[in-house]
């Protein structure tokens, strides 16, 4: 991860959704989950998958899809979504087990979370080396499991690393990432591929979800820290939808370079139509923007200055609102929190210690208003 950063640019302001499928969901269609469903995304969402194919590009999804309700529904599967190849599991680990689909056909199972990483980076790479047609373009997509409770290593990671099992899971998955990375560059496509390193939401932290194991066998394990941010998955705070992102393009993005501005997952889709040249739909509405410059480094803010946080709040600039009642999952209720409205500037208080509503007025009409637009368009 570090050499990926010092290659490319890390986002410091880079926002997911605070929950895996509303997450993504957004990241496939562009929109945000009020729009796009999470879970229970419908079938006539449209995919950056299926515009790409529509310009000649191979796609593949290799990993977690949890967007077809956990689901074998043909219709809302990866192939049927645009994706060529698919490998994975249609949901999460929380049982302490996975179901597998190659394609549409089920492909055995496994209590062996340990093995997942490696065999996601396996499918990858497989697919880099065998399956795709080097003549075309392609569009990979690897979503893995891990880092999700129930988290595992295999045997050669197990308790080795400073973090414990945890430590463990943070240092097998770098590796096998270099292993991706290596296969890239091993195939000559280093130069003229643009990697993104992203994750579906903040660390499953919450000591009102680990004292309950709500769902989970007897020895699960809650992991992840949110450092300077407030909370984490699930949360409208900071930590539940800011996400880390490194993105590497040699030559085209910037290596060693820092953003804090406002970028978000929801924006891949029209920045990879501008990138590839496909048209995004017009008979719905587009949430992301394209951030090809921001990516290039011609613009130092990129195209947003604002973000939802899922129903709950807006961002705009350095200044955050979230509204008085918020819908968050039972796990994630911060018993700190006032049902009050709530205003923090991010700039000074990236923790959101100090509500700073009552001392700007204006402000709060102002992100309250332009809240309840979202709503509309």
């Amino acid at each position: 991860m570090d050499q990926l950063a010092e290659d490319g640019t890390r986002f410091t302001d880079f926002y997911a959704q605070h929950v895996c499928g509303p997450s993504r969901s957004a990241l496939l269609t562009g929109r945000y989950p009020v729009r796009s469903k999470g879970w229970g995304m419908p079938a006539d969402e449209v995919t950056f998958a299926e515009l790409v194919s529509g310009v000649g590009y191979q796609t593949a999804c290799i990993g977690k899809w949890d967007v077809s309700n956990r689901k074998p529904i043909i219709e809302r599967m990866p192939n049927a979504q645009g994706f060529g190849y698919y490998f994975g599991t249609l949901g999460a680990n929380d049982g302490g087990n996975v179901s597998f689909h190659e394609n549409n056909n089920a492909a055995g199972s496994t209590k062996d979370m340990g093995r997942l990483i490696e065999l996601y980076t396996d499918k990858a790479i497989d697919y880099l080396k065998h399956k795709r047609d080097p003549q075309k373009p392609f569009a990979l997509y690897v979503a893995h499991t891990m880092m999700h409770t129930i988290i595992d290593a295999s045997p050669r990671f197990r308790d080795t690393s400073a973090g414990g099992l945890y430590g463990d899971v943070v240092e097998e998955f770098d590796f096998h990432t270099g292993r991706l990375l290596d296969a890239l560059d091993n195939l000559g496509l280093r130069s003229n591929t643009l990697v993104i390193y992203t994750t579906d939401n903040g660390p499953w932290n919450q000591p009102a979800y680990t004292d309950k194991k709500k769902g989970h066998p007897k020895g699960s394990i809650f992991w992840g820290d949110a450092g300077p941010l407030r909370d984490g998955k699930g949360s409208c705070y900071e930590a539940g939808s800011r996400a880390a992102c490194i993105v590497r393009w040699p030559g085209q993005v910037p290596a060693g370079r820092v953003s804090s501005a406002i970028f978000a997952t929801i924006d891949f889709l029209p920045t990879f139509a501008g990138l590839a040249g496909f048209q995004l739909p017009t008979d719905r509405i587009i949430d992301g923007v394209d951030q090809s410059a921001l990516l290039f480094g011609s613009s130092a803010n990129g195209a947003r200055n604002t973000y939802f946080y899922q129903g709950n709040g807006v961002r705009r600039g350095k200044w955050k609102y979230l509204t008085a009642k918020h819908q968050v999952p039972g796990y994630a209720r911060d018993k700190r929190r006032a049902e009050i409205e709530e205003l923090y500037d991010l700039s000074s208080d990236i923790g959101e210690t100090t509500n700073l509503a009552r001392q700007h007025p204006d402000k709060v009409n102002e992100l309250r208003a332009l809240m309840q637009t979202i709503s509309r368009r």
